[in-house]
């Protein structure tokens, strides 16, 4: 739903990620996302996802490339 998809979209932001590919299955309500998260962020993104959606998005997380992202490491909250 867009409901769902908004709860997707903020989730991600919020932990420095962002939606590169978005499919709707034809016929079906049911979109398909392909997203980038931080590993550093993906940490608790399972549940927070799902409370955000209601329940109704489901994460299925592969490791895909390696980049620079903001923040220093070394400096606790910073990250």
């Amino acid at each position: 739903t867009e409901q769902a998809l908004e709860a997707i979209e903020t989730t991600l932001e919020l932990r420095r990620g962002s939606i590169v590919e978005m499919k709707q299955r034809p016929g079906t309500p049911v979109y398909n996302l392909r997203a980038y998260l931080p590993v550093a962020e993906s940490v608790g993104f399972d549940a927070a996802l799902r409370l955000e959606s209601g329940g109704q998005a489901f994460p299925q997380c592969m490791f895909d490339h390696w980049r620079l992202v903001d923040g220093d490491p070394l400096v606790q909250g910073y990250v």
